[in-house]
């Protein structure tokens, strides 16, 4: 059984930095590059989504300068990022509320997602200004302006991963034990997957037992 749809959760960047005595930015673009080579990996497995977890609505009332060092980080590896994606048949999609960004990094996202546009290989999903609660909520009430009752299927079409294979495994490293108000609706049947590797340490490997993982699970769905 192969997972179609993956989402982690990149928990533990700031306590990479904190253990080896560096600044939290540092963390960060360890994260950061981590992320972009687990990516590769991935859709190499088998994989045809990727959800990343890469800013929560509550990671935005970091202190200012954490956050101005994220931007920075965005704005140096972006751009180049988005043509690698392109030349890897890789679709950009981000969910989250992104105009709470700077406009130029806005700007960034939207060429990025229409650059990669087409992209048959995998999709690559990065959640950025993300809530679940949100998303539940803005979706609700969009349907609300419609005028519609809408049923589950129907309702999953107003979330941001609409028209995204249902998502199988959601994977936590960081050593927490929670969804921290990630993907809420879409991980009703997901399986968790939780490890103690800080996020920049989460290998290739670490990926590969996961998903090895999961392929021996036995899923019911409530079934006999």
């Amino acid at each position: 059984m192969t997972a179609r749809h993956v989402a982690i959760i990149m928990d533990g960047n700031g306590r990479w930095a904190k253990k080896r005595l560096l600044p939290r930015g540092a963390g960060h673009r360890a994260g950061f590059k981590r992320m972009l080579a687990l990516a590769d990996h991935a859709f190499t497995c088998g994989v045809e989504c990727l959800t990343l977890f890469a800013l929560s609505t509550e990671n935005l009332s970091r202190p200012q300068e954490e956050l101005d060092g994220l931007f920075s980080i965005f704005r140096e590896y972006f751009p180049a990022q988005s043509l690698r994606l392109k030349e890897n048949g890789i679709a950009l999609r981000v969910i989250g509320d992104v105009t709470r960004f700077p406009a130029d990094i806005q700007a960034m996202i939207g060429e990025a997602v229409t650059l990669t546009e087409g992209g048959q290989k995998g999709t690559l999903v990065l959640a950025l200004a993300y809530g679940a609660k949100q998303e539940i909520v803005a979706a609700a009430n969009r349907a609300v302006r419609e005028g519609k009752e809408v049923t589950e299927e129907e309702f999953a079409s107003y979330l941001g991963t609409s028209g995204l294979p249902p998502l199988d495994l959601l994977i936590r490293t960081g050593g927490e034990v929670r969804l921290s108000n990630f993907l809420l609706y879409q991980a009703a049947y997901a399986e968790l997957y939780f490890s103690k590797k800080l996020f920049p340490d989460f290998s290739n490997g670490d990926l590969d037992r996961a998903l090895k993982d999961f392929a021996g699970r036995d899923r019911r769905f409530g079934k006999l």
